[in-house]
């Protein structure tokens, strides 16, 4: 089934020129945003929307949250970039704020997550080499099947999903694949390959997979298993991290520390790009000046956002938020589960809704948040068949009710297509 949608002609005349202009690597749906506040967002015709992916969970802290954007003009007026080849007065300050809200020795700072990836994977590769004694390019890192950490060929040769890595072989090699949420696999693949695994990659819930949480037990599981074969546990909480899911960090749900911890989009709340990989002396300081690096990496403008946004965080008590309102939210998302509503599952306030993929052959996931934008919410499917709900942590009670009672109204109404 089709379900129509009408686009005015000042939504389409911007849609017009990015589709001539822009690339076409994103699929974006047909509305044009100029607008944020908190959990809204409004479009070029005033609309005014609930804001239930918060850029794929950079934005945690709310849109334009004032004393983030206060810190950011106020550095920005001062200083915004020197490169690590000098020296800057916020840069050290960072540092000490990130390593011991997280309880690590060093961070690396970078600024997209999937740049955060390669440098954990380079980390990873080096320890091998330099403490675990693996021989010379034979180091392995494994990771979870059908996970998401970013599109550059590093990340894509990591991927199952033919949609990040078809055609843009060849690969880079050393990467293993097991099942995800399956401590048999992993421990069967450590016993036999162990001595020169370097480091199990896994994201606590994989989000882009479809939000899938796995059993109560995997990550203290993981974090057994890589100690015993002495091999790296890296966590991947770039959308899982900063309060997402009712916690700080994911593994905090079970009392896990992992060896390394990627860190990225609600760092700086959504206003700037910022990452980092979070390590032990042991790993971090196997690089040395000059080996690893970025521009941007650790600017004076980007250091000093993070920590604001981070201390939002705390100060507005987000994460214990998340933690509240996830449960109300899947409470309230079961009223919605008809035949063909598969699963609705979760972790605080990353949640998602999967259909029948039967069902979803007649309304896709796509059609479904097609009319869910035409009733004021903004959402996204990943894959046919599921749609994710993040909204800002900031919410409300009051709003996420609102919020649901879009989404019941919307599933009621697919359920007569």
């Amino acid at each position: 089934m089709v379900i129509e949608v009408n686009v005015d002609a000042k939504t389409q005349s911007f849609i017009d020129v990015e589709e001539k202009y822009g690339a076409h690597n994103y699929h974006p749906l047909p509305v044009v945003l100029e607008r944020g506040e908190g959990c809204f967002m409004w479009d070029v015709t005033g609309r005014k929307y609930f804001d239930f992916l918060s850029a794929y969970g950079a934005v945690n802290q709310g849109h334009c949250h004032p004393r983030i954007i206060k810190a950011m003009v106020e550095q920005a007026c001062k200083l915004t970039l020197t490169s690590r080849a000098f020296h800057n007065n916020i840069f050290g300050d960072f540092c000490k704020y990130v390593t011991e809200f997280f309880g690590y020795d060093k961070v690396l700072a970078m600024n997209s997550g999937a740049e955060a990836c390669e440098t954990a994977v380079k980390l990873a590769r080096r320890w091998a080499y330099d403490v675990k004694k693996v021989p010379e390019n034979e180091a392995i890192i494994i990771w979870a099947e059908n996970n998401f950490c970013g599109r550059t060929i590093t990340c894509i040769s990591a991927s199952t999903d033919p949609s990040s890595y078809a055609r843009y072989g060849p690969f880079t090699p050393g990467m293993a694949i097991v099942k995800y949420d399956d401590l048999d696999a992993l421990e069967a693949y450590l016993d036999e390959h162990g001595p020169k695994v370097a480091a199990y990659y896994v994201e606590p819930i994989q989000g882009e997979a479809g939000v899938h949480v796995p059993k109560d037990g995997y990550l203290k599981g993981v974090s057994e298993l890589c100690k015993k074969h002495n091999v790296l546990f890296i966590a991947d909480e770039i959308q899982t991290g900063f309060g997402r899911t009712g916690k700080m960090l994911c593994c905090e749900h079970e009392d896990v520390k992992p060896d390394m911890v990627i860190l990225g989009k609600a760092m700086s709340g959504g206003i700037y790009p910022v990452s980092a990989v979070l390590a032990s002396n042991e790993v971090m300081l196997t690089i040395q000046p000059g080996e690893h690096g970025s521009t941007y990496g650790g600017n004076p403008l980007g250091a000093c956002v993070a920590m604001e946004a981070m201390k939002v965080l705390v100060d507005e008590k987000m994460a214990e938020n998340a933690e509240r309102l996830g449960k109300i939210f899947r409470a309230e998302a079961e009223k919605v589960k008809y035949e063909w509503v598969k699963e609705v599952r979760g972790k605080g306030l990353l949640n998602a809704i999967e259909l029948d993929p039967a069902f979803a052959k007649k309304v896709t996931a796509w059609e479904v948040c097609l009319k869910l934008k035409e009733h004021g919410l903004l959402a996204k499917p990943t894959h046919d068949n599921i749609i994710r709900f993040a909204p800002p942590l900031c919410i409300t009670e009051e709003q996420i009710m609102e919020g649901i009672a879009i989404i019941q109204k919307t599933f009621t109404e697919c359920n007569v297509l």
